[in-house]
């Protein structure tokens, strides 16, 4: 069962979702946003402006997800802008880690699925479908694309992902007892693992 807005306020109140926004925001001080918070079947994640990462063209190196190297990860730096808040830029046909803003505990019978919004989507940046697993807390890493032809915005603050979450029966094996590896991530981009 997909949880309504009603079903999602209720575990965010034992801490599901920190900081939580009972409502879905759209302006923040006479400026329009991408929005966050609560909306009728998900939860809008904002991204944070702590980090994000583009990869780099390195000729002749090859991405390794057994043996990652940092060295393939520039940080991009967080530009401000009066009019329309702080952003950081995804250059054309890249790739980009970021961070969520909110920390996620997902309780034992909830798997939650984080996907792209439209409005990104329609400017040609795909956001990875990730699953945060029942028993899974931590800052979520965001995965970005840039399929378009030019440089993209990413705003900081702003929501980038819903999370839709589901009820389901128990499961044998939580994220959490099984010690996944991604469990617990800090509020920082982390980096492929095994």
């Amino acid at each position: 069962m997909l949880l309504s807005d009603r079903d999602i306020f209720r575990y965010a109140e034992s801490g599901m979702i920190t900081p939580f926004e009972p409502a879905l925001i759209r302006t923040v001080e006479d400026r329009g946003v991408l929005s966050y918070g609560c909306s009728s079947y998900g939860y809008d994640i904002r991204l944070s402006p702590k980090r994000f990462m583009v990869f780099r063209h390195i000729p002749g190196a090859i991405v390794d997800p057994k043996n990652f190297n940092p060295a393939h990860l520039a940080p991009a730096p967080l530009y401000n802008s009066p009019e329309g808040g702080s952003y950081f830029v995804l250059p054309a046909h890249s790739y980009g880690l970021g961070v969520a803003y909110e920390r996620l505990n997902i309780p034992d019978n909830l798997t939650a699925l984080f996907v792209g919004k439209s409005t990104y989507a329609r400017c040609g940046v795909i956001a990875n479908l990730t699953p945060g697993e029942a028993g899974w807390s931590g800052h979520l890493t965001l995965e970005f694309s840039n399929s378009s032809g030019a440089d993209c915005k990413i705003y900081a603050n702003e929501g980038v992902v819903q999370a839709l979450f589901f009820l389901g029966a128990p499961c044998k094996t939580t994220y959490s007892e099984r010690l996944g590896k991604y469990q617990n991530q800090p509020h920082d981009v982390v980096l492929a693992r095994i």
